[in-house]
């Protein structure tokens, strides 16, 4: 084997090693807020503490919090401190998410969950083939992310239906977008990766590529709860 394609394998072997560790530990945190949100939509009382209005903003300033600590604050913590935090996050997000249990049903929550992993996947193949720059439509879908925060939040005290599902076709538009952009920043970082990187600094690069990708999916999959999620009779 001839130098060139030496080190053309060594860097496939190693890209590859990358977004298969984004990918497993983003499966390993969906896991963990599924299996927790059943868990916890199991206990009554546990459930009515969650659901009570100030426990869950509690819940999201400190999920928030911790997101932005994950990452703001990556290159200045261990990788294990940033696998503990995502780990904590992803439980966190199952607690915090378990009163859809008893808004939808059961079989509205697995068809959309479905329904979200196909169109997530699409949404990732594309980000990763596509020879378009999507730098700028990032910055847009962005901007409707935080459109979509502040109509969230209008919402909560004018309790428009209109406006909910408006919220959900929207959000699903944004979270998208997102998701191919997220896609299209992880293959670059995979790309633009150094060989012989330190193996600290790569888990950290694969927790916030996790991290990102996570954040699509779950929008995307309370985005679409809203317009196909059944109520419970």
């Amino acid at each position: 084997m001839d130098p060139i394609s030496f080190v053309r394998e060594r860097s496939e072997v190693q890209i590859n090693e990358f977004v298969r560790s984004v990918y497993n530990w983003m499966a390993i945190g969906l896991a963990l807020t599924g299996i927790i949100a059943f868990y916890v939509s199991k206990n009554l009382d546990l459930l009515r503490i969650i659901s009570n209005p100030l426990i869950q903003i509690v819940f999201f300033v400190v999920i928030i919090g911790l997101v932005v600590s994950i990452s703001g604050m990556i290159n200045r913590m261990s990788a294990g401190t940033a696998t503990g935090l995502f780990v904590v996050y992803s439980s966190l997000m199952g607690v915090f998410l378990a009163p859809i249990f008893i808004v939808y049903t059961q079989a509205s929550i697995a068809s959309t969950f479905f329904i979200c992993a196909g169109t997530f996947v699409g949404c990732s193949i594309y980000g990763w083939t596509t020879k378009r720059d999507l730098t700028s439509l990032g910055g847009f879908f962005m901007m409707g992310l935080i459109g979509i925060i502040i109509a969230s939040l209008v919402n909560i005290f004018i309790q428009s239906s209109a406006m909910y599902y408006m919220i959900g076709y929207i959000g699903v538009i944004v979270f998208v977008g997102l998701t191919a952009y997220d896609t299209q920043k992880l293959r670059n970082m995979a790309l633009t990766q150094p060989a012989g990187l330190d193996g600290e600094v790569v888990r950290k690069g694969a927790i916030l590529g996790a991290l990102s990708l996570y954040l699509d999916f779950i929008n995307l999959f309370l985005m679409l709860l809203r317009i196909f999620g059944r109520g419970q009779d």
